[in-house]
């Protein structure tokens, strides 16, 4: 069995450059709407792997609240990124329009990592 999650936000052709770029991930499938302008679905890999599907929100929802209320009803963990350089370009990337939660800090179990809310509302804890 495998299993990956699945986002839905809002400008998903964003999102999804964004993710990219924090990830050092590619667009391995991709389905758009008819008129091209957002993701019925999309999968994005790194090495070849599958990290994460994304698709446009069916309903519009408060970005601006969730950033207030720090509001974390699911964070992705996404780890192993496999150098403190990775990690500061994934948190320099998702911290464009988002909040950070946690600065870069360590933990025992982790010697370089961060939470962030993006743009999209969506939580990140990235780690090495």
């Amino acid at each position: 069995m495998k299993c990956y999650t699945q986002v839905y936000v809002m400008n998903s052709l964003e999102a999804v450059e964004t993710y990219c770029r924090a990830f050092g991930a590619e667009v391995t499938f991709a389905m758009k709407t008819p008129d091209g302008s957002a993701y019925e679905h999309c999968e994005l890999s790194v090495n070849g792997d599958p990290i994460l599907a994304a698709a446009e929100a069916a309903e519009p929802y408060d970005i601006a609240a969730i950033h207030r209320m720090k509001l974390q009803t699911m964070t992705f963990n996404a780890f192993e990124l496999g150098s403190e350089e990775a990690v500061k370009n994934a948190l320099a990337v998702l911290r464009e329009g988002g909040l950070v939660l946690e600065e870069l800090h360590s933990l025992p179990w982790s010697s370089c990592c961060a939470t962030v809310i993006d743009r999209y509302g969506v939580c990140w804890w990235i780690s090495i």
